[in-house]
């Protein structure tokens, strides 16, 4: 174990040298739709609202109306950033995760004076408790909800407290001790336990855990079959950093926090509840979501009331995401390329080399992967290995087959597979009536009535844009001299 802890001041001490990889300003930003706004240019990518592109983590130190915290957002918005974070190759993290699931490390308990997210307590009975008022949430744009916590690992347990897990959910700052907490139907272990408490009328108990390393934040995004219920990812992000991640007793519910994050919301959530997510503001809008949409604000979430919130005393840090952005493709695509890759090499081993998860698809609509024919009887294990990847990943919509010669990182060389390697009559395949993801919005029964029945139902597509192994010969790129001393002309 390293002499620091570690945290995600360890990792950003790691890369702030880089201005390619960090950047911070100390000129002040309105947290409302300004920081969002600034970033957007800067470096959110994905499939934000153009002009945009791909950049440095931003620190912003000045942050109108929050003197005492900072807000950092993009720490994940580059793969390659990812990568050297997690000091591995940015092409082969899936690998990476699917071997950190199988390799868990479990977390640890620490006393609450070596738990630096607890140095400062704020309790909810404090006669000026004001969670909007000391919690630098940014929304991502003007007609938001509300001021969004976007990268909150949640943590909750099952009623009898034999199961824990993880979870990433959008949240809005309703009111100074309100928290309206978006659930997706059918999704995420958290569901599961809170239909336990409901069932008994009683709340749940949980903390929400702001400020964290990458290992954390990528690691709770898995989901099953990959790990079922009870199945605590903060396993797979001790086994990422070769250290376990330390937990601490709640000071003001019995529930469990990530001892080293920035902030821990401790808070109920209130058992047969909902209310309007955007009542401050009836926009119609929740925030931007993956899809690159507006997300619709939700009629019923899940209500919250804080009972505590605690912080490091030293600036602490107020992590935040755009929804459409870079950094979304990271923490939600490469653990489905993980999990694809866990389904895929037990059902048919060694005939799926690699798989990305695109911006395009923002890491959870598609999937693009790359198939090993070693002989004629492999001819359609391309085909098996599209079905088993929805089968891995009930959100997927899109994959693209292509062989070990195609660069599946480089778009250039996928869709060039596409126009070369593929005809429209023979190679698409159309599965018509299965679940998606409710997010995207051309799900709606009225798009399709014959196929979607109710939202969040879609046809799925596989383009497969493999040769046949018989004609592989027909199909071989021009050939180019191997020049091992290529380096040399450009020094």
């Amino acid at each position: 174990m390293s002499e620091e802890p570690y945290d995600l001041r360890k990792v950003l001490a790691e890369i702030k040298s880089d201005p390619t990889q960090y950047h911070e300003t100390n000129k002040e930003i309105n947290p409302d739709a300004d920081l969002a706004g600034v970033y957007r240019y800067i470096g959110a990518g994905g499939t934000v609202q153009r002009p945009t592109t791909e950049g440095p983590a931003m620190m912003f130190n000045n942050v109108t109306g929050f003197p005492d915290s900072r807000v950092l957002i993009g720490l994940m918005a580059s793969r390659k950033r990812v990568g050297k974070i997690l000091h591995h190759d940015y092409k082969t993290l899936g690998h990476l995760l699917n071997d950190a699931v199988t390799h868990p490390v479990k977390p640890v308990k620490v006393d609450h004076d070596a738990a630096p997210a607890q140095e400062v307590v704020h309790k909810a009975t404090d006669p000026d408790f004001d969670i909007r008022k000391f919690l630098a949430a940014p929304t991502n744009t003007p007609v938001d909800a509300g001021p969004y916590i976007t990268v909150g690992v949640v943590y909750g347990s099952s009623p009898d407290n034999q199961e824990s897990d993880v979870t990433i959910h959008r949240m809005v700052l309703e009111d100074k001790d309100t928290i309206g907490m978006y659930i997706m139907p059918g999704g995420r272990h958290l569901g599961a336990f809170l239909k336990e408490y409901e069932a008994k009328n009683e709340p749940m108990p949980i903390t929400i855990n702001i400020g964290l390393d990458p290992a954390i934040t990528i690691g709770a995004t898995f989901e099953p079959p990959t790990t079922p219920l009870g199945y605590n990812e903060l396993q797979v992000a001790g086994a990422l950093r070769d250290e376990p991640v330390q937990l601490v007793d709640g000071v003001a519910v019995n529930q469990l926090g990530i001892a080293r994050s920035e902030w821990i919301i401790e808070g109920e959530i209130l058992p047969n509840t909902h209310m309007q997510e955007d009542i401050n503001t009836n926009t119609g809008f929740a925030m931007p979501e993956f899809p690159g949409y507006n997300g619709t604000a939700n009629p019923a979430v899940n209500v919250v009331k804080i009972k505590a919130v605690t912080h490091r005393k030293d600036n602490p840090i107020v992590q935040t995401v755009i929804g459409p952005s870079e950094e979304h493709v990271s923490m939600a695509g490469i653990p489905t390329e993980a999990s694809i890759l866990n389904l895929v090499d037990r059902a048919i081993p060694g005939k799926v080399k690699n798989v990305y998860n695109a911006p395009a698809g923002d890491g959870k609509l598609m999937t693009i992967m790359q198939i090993h024919k070693e002989d004629e009887a492999d001819e359609g294990i391309q085909r098996q290995a599209a079905i088993l990847a929805f089968s891995a990943f009930k959100e997927l919509k899109t994959v693209i087959l292509v062989d070990e010669d195609v660069d599946i990182f480089d778009w250039n060389d996928v869709m060039w597979t596409i126009n070369t390697r593929f005809q429209a009559d023979k190679d698409i395949m159309v599965l018509e009536g299965m679940r998606n993801h409710p997010l995207d919005p051309s799900e709606l029964p009225e798009y399709d009535p014959a196929r979607i029945r109710i939202r969040g139902m879609s046809s799925k597509l596989v383009l497969d844009g493999t040769v046949p192994f018989d004609m592989k010969d027909k199909f071989k790129r021009a050939p180019f001299k191997e020049m091992p001393d290529w380096r040399e002309y450009l020094e």
